[in-house]
């Protein structure tokens, strides 16, 4: 039997998941710079004249899932960092319908670790791995963190959540996490950069072993109705699938990709020289997926869901002025309470 060889230089999954990817990336730097601009205002004239981005609330996750379980126990949408909740629903949703495409296609962070990683690979002609016995185990870390952030959460009454997020820590906790960066202390600064360099030679250093956001996200993507689809009959066994995909796993081994470690990149895809050998496929139907339509269903998600917040007046969190007056100018003062 004879099969189609096709041309891996026309793929255009990778091109589009890039443009994607740092189209993402430029909405959050322009939401910080917002955000900082907001910030400064109250620190050097008491008062902003420009109106809060919520979209910072992007970068407050466990906000958004204590604002989801308390809407979930109260159907009531919270009145201080509403927009994490819409965005922690969002990036979810994507991920279930789309494998674990907030990690792949949207996470900045996961953009950065990737752009490190390739660039380790380009400098040094090869990434390193560690011994499966070491890789397991320290995979195993950032599903230990995500359980104890969901284990705090879940375990809080509804009336637990609310004075927690409405106590002066919880309402300017997203400038005391940008205050984090602008303020970095001197084992802070060394830790980021040892995560940054372990990410040039090791591939998603931070993804892969303590990112518990990530391991959230992979757990409820394996709900996915999509998944990677190899045609063993079609395979040569190449392996280019498997030395391509990011989280090492054993594609050329596999006929169907269940991992919760599958980040919908496609990258396994694209470098596949056989033709319809290896696709996104949606199971049920049996349906290719392409790359173009794992976009616009990723976009069409978050702007969808972040939409629906902002028509019906969900969007902003309802704090008045006077309190950020007298709240951001002694930031520091608030610890955990």
């Amino acid at each position: 039997m004879r099969f189609r060889r096709r041309s891996v230089a026309a793929d255009r999954s990778q091109a589009l998941r890039r443009a994607v990817q740092l189209a993402f990336v430029a909405l959050n730097v322009w939401v910080g710079v917002q955000f900082y601009q907001w910030v400064r205002q109250y620190e050097v004239a008491g008062a902003a004249a420009s109106a809060r981005p919520p979209g910072v609330e992007g970068w407050l996750p466990i906000a958004g899932m204590m604002n989801t379980k308390y809407f979930l126990m109260t159907g009531e949408v919270p009145r201080v960092h509403p927009a994490a909740m819409f965005l922690f629903v969002a990036f979810v949703t994507a991920s279930i319908l789309f494998r674990k495409s907030f990690c792949g296609w949207l996470c900045p962070v996961g953009t950065l670790s990737e752009y490190l990683w390739k660039l380790g690979r380009d400098t040094f002609k090869r990434n390193f791995f560690l011994p499966r016995w070491l890789d397991v185990g320290l995979r195993s870390l950032k599903y230990i963190l995500m359980g104890f952030f969901v284990y705090a959460v879940v375990s809080l009454p509804a009336r637990a959540l609310a004075e927690f997020l409405e106590s002066p820590y919880g309402l300017v906790a997203d400038v005391k996490m940008l205050n984090f960066f602008r303020f970095m202390g001197v084992g802070a600064a060394v830790t980021v950069g040892v995560l940054m360099i372990a990410s040039v030679f090791v591939q998603n250093f931070w993804c892969r072993y303590l990112c518990p956001y990530g391991a959230l996200i992979g757990l409820a993507s394996m709900l996915s109705p999509v998944r990677i689809k190899r045609n063993a009959e079609s395979c040569i066994d190449c392996a280019k699938c498997a030395k391509a995909c990011p989280a090492r796993l054993p594609v050329d081994q596999l006929v169907q990709i269940r991992s919760a470690e599958c980040l919908g990149c496609l990258e396994c895809v694209a470098v596949c020289p056989v033709e319809e050998t290896l696709q996104m496929t949606l199971v049920p139907a049996r349906k290719p997926v392409p790359a173009w339509a794992i976009a616009a269903g990723v976009t069409l998600v978050f702007c969808g869901i972040t939409g629906a917040a902002m028509a019906t007046g969900h969007w902003q969190t309802n704090v008045p002025d006077w309190m950020y007056q007298e709240l951001i100018p002694r930031v520091r003062e608030f610890s955990h309470p």
